[in-house]
């Protein structure tokens, strides 16, 4: 048991937004280590080592805050009547004048254009303050009428073209199949944001170099334009020939994906179509590109340019690199200006390929198209982390608490945004990466989105109870997400499974953020337990039967994903207990299923026990079906019979997280061309037609 934190320190603590207690459930209380709240506050550039230290900290921050005109983001929402009541409160005769985000000059602050401008305020006595006023939309874009679609890992899609993984051309074909074969709404597929290079690569795409730029891993090479006019063709083949044995090797001799071969292969042929000039037209593109991008590029690239050197840890690097912004970088990107226009190049392809696969969804009518995946921070010796080091908390890394899945919590090691640095800003980093992604994106997923509240900030070297949440601006984030989702016009989905905080899906709903509904936790726990109707689901979802961290439904339905944990040796009870609980689960999900009438006859698909478990899996998607969810998400793998999860959490070199293809109920790996001529498929997909 913790001891009680003091009242000073308690005070100081709160003032700074960070907490000293959690509830993992309604009726238990646990109070943070006095020990973590002097170390999360110290990564906010608070010293509460001492009492004393602590008693002059908190008369600091008292007095910044009583004397403070304005806080340094404020929100308006524009259906609201009256302006923030942070410039209401302002004392008589303060003079306000605003720059637009459009560049204009006012001297009031009302009826302001959406936007984040720029206020200034000079009070009589003296005082003057600048603050982000964020004026943004009431509520986000939301699906017009119920859009059915596909959820995929999009490396684990191999087409007949891919390179031993799949890739954007295999992305913008499946999306152009759906829609136009399945009235598919969108395809939701994983983060394809820029990885930590270096052999072997960390295959996570939740744990990335930058969630800014994507992965040139993803790129269809032969797309490229100028592939065609390399003049090495000899070498071009020579790649081909590799990497059609690469391909072979994952799709018929049972290897995994091994994202490195697949980049070592492409970087050498992208260095070769590198040699062909771009054409007027398309130099001036990359021109706009480099420029629209700005700084965010150049560190960037300059970082993929230092790895290639000294190493992807750009904390081990001589001590003048670590700086972005010093003379010794500056040498050095001009040293390596070909490297950094080389990686600024291979930005421009993907997000060329990128936009490609969003405009294929669309013209084949798919309401959303692709749906993008926002993972909850970056590897800690990244770009990102590099390049935003004054944002980000030095010794602290983001996870969860023990709850009743996980009673030694969670450390996901990635370090967290500073809130007092990104209100400072504006949120500009924020700001900056949901432009980014809604560049190409007709939806975006965003991971762990409680995080746009309070994350649990674990201090490093210590374990993850030893950690306490600190709370974000939650308001400014959303008006922000609101300001660029409405921009791009996008939906977007919040991943909101596990222990959420009291008023967060409320909060989230009444915006217009759509939550994250998966048929096997739906159940009514604060009554019977019992699975919930399908009329009593919410509307504002995405309602789906399985994650890429869940077994498959084929799995849940046989119990197979209690004989994988088992063994891997990932039970904590015994093995007899797991098998019954599976069973049982699965059979009062079944009955429910039948007493709906939806276990219709599947589409034959070779034995009984096939066809019996095919017509479950129907079952299941008919009764998604029955909910008002405005979105309805088919796992693509539960089309085929997959087993197989993509990733299981709780494991590392145990099981092969994120490296496995799409395989059917026997394990044999099944390309995009043999999918989209399944029988089995079309029937799945057919389901989704009844709704």
């Amino acid at each position: 048991m913790a001891a009680p934190l003091d009242e000073e320190l308690s005070r100081l603590a709160e003032l700074h937004g960070v907490a000293t207690s959690y509830s993992p459930s309604p009726d238990r209380t646990v109070a943070a280590s006095a020990d973590a709240v002097v170390a999360v506050l110290a990564a906010l550039g608070v010293d509460a080592a001492t009492p004393e230290a602590t008693r002059d900290a908190l008369a600091e921050r008292e007095r910044e805050l009583r004397e403070r005109l304005l806080p340094p983001s404020l929100v308006h929402w524009t259906d609201a009547g009256a302006g923030p009541a942070a410039l209401a409160a302002l004392p008589a005769g303060t003079r306000l004048s605003v720059e637009t985000e459009q560049g204009e000059t006012r001297a009031a602050a009302e009826g302001l254009p959406p936007g984040v401008h720029r206020v200034t305020a000079a009070a009589p006595d003296g005082r003057t303050a600048e603050a982000h006023l964020i004026v943004a939309p009431p509520r986000l874009p939301t699906p017009t009428g119920r859009s059915c679609g596909l959820l995929v890992q999009l490396y684990s899609l191999l087409s007949a073209r891919s390179w031993g993984m799949g890739d954007l051309g295999d992305l913008a074909e499946l999306a152009a199949w759906a829609g136009r074969t399945a009235g598919a709404g969108f395809v939701q597929v994983n983060p394809l944001h820029a990885a930590v290079p270096g052999a072997p690569t960390d295959p996570s795409p939740y744990r990335p170099s930058s969630r800014r730029f994507p992965d040139p891993v993803h790129l269809r090479v032969e797309d490229v334009p100028e592939y065609a006019y390399a003049e090495d063709r000899e070498q071009l083949q020579a790649v081909l020939e590799r990497a059609a044995r690469l391909r072979a090797g994952v799709l018929d001799k049972g290897a995994l994906i091994d994202r490195d071969a697949v980049w070592e292969l492409k970087r050498e042929a992208l260095e070769a179509v590198r040699a062909v000039p771009l054409g007027p037209g398309r130099q001036a593109d990359y021109a706009a590109f480099r420029a629209g991008q700005g700084q965010a590029l150049e560190d960037h690239t300059t970082w993929y340019a230092l790895a290639e050197v000294h190493g992807s840890d750009w904390q081990a690097w001589p001590a003048g690199l670590r700086d972005p912004r010093s003379p010794e970088t500056a040498r050095a990107r001009a040293e390596l200006a070909d490297r950094v226009g080389f990686h600024s190049w291979l930005a421009w392809l993907t997000d060329e390929q990128l936009t490609a696969a969003q405009r294929a969804a669309r013209e084949a009518g798919m309401r959303v198209g692709i749906v993008h995946d926002l993972a909850v921070g970056v590897h800690p010796g990244g770009a990102d982390a590099w390049a935003q080091q004054d944002h980000f908390a030095a010794g602290m890394s983001v996870g969860a608490p023990p709850d009743a899945f996980n009673a030694r919590g969670q450390d996901w090691g990635l370090p967290p945004w500073r809130p007092d640095r990104l209100a400072a800003s504006g949120h500009a980093p924020y700001r900056r990466l949901l432009r980014a992604l809604f560049r190409y994106a007709g939806a975006l997923r965003i991971d762990h989105v409680m995080g746009l509240f309070r994350l649990w900030w674990v201090p490093q070297g210590g374990p993850p109870t030893e950690g306490t949440y600190v709370r974000y601006d939650a308001e400014a984030m959303l008006a922000l997400l609101a300001l660029e989702a409405s921009r791009a016009g996008a939906v977007v989905i919040g991943e909101d499974l596990g222990t959420v905080e009291p008023g967060v899906r409320e909060t989230l709903q009444r915006r217009g953020v759509l939550g994250t509904s998966v048929l096997w936790f739906e159940r009514d726990w604060e009554g019977d337990g019992r699975p919930l109707p399908p009329e009593s689901w919410r509307a504002d979802c995405l309602a789906t039967a399985t994650t890429h961290d869940l077994p498959p439904t084929a799995a849940r339905l046989t119990g197979e994903h209690v004989e994988l944990r088992d063994s891997l040796g990932l039970l904590t009870r015994p093995l007899t207990e797991e098998r019954a609980e599976a069973a049982a689960d699965a059979r009062e999900w079944l009955a429910v299923l039948d007493r709906l009438g939806l276990l219709g006859t599947a589409t034959p698909a070779g034995e009984e026990t096939a066809a019996t478990e095919e017509a479950e899996i129907q079952a299941v998607h008919r009764f998604l079906l029955r909910t008002p969810a405005r979105m309805i998400g088919v796992w693509l793998p539960d089309g085929i019979g997959d087993r197989r999860p993509q990733n299981l959490p709780g494991t590392w070199d145990q099981y092969p997280n994120w490296r496995l293809p799409i395989a059917d109920a026997a394990g044999r790996p099944v390309t995009l061309e043999e999918l989209t001529g399944s029988p089995r498929v079309r029937a799945l997909l057919a389901v989704l037609g009844e709704g």
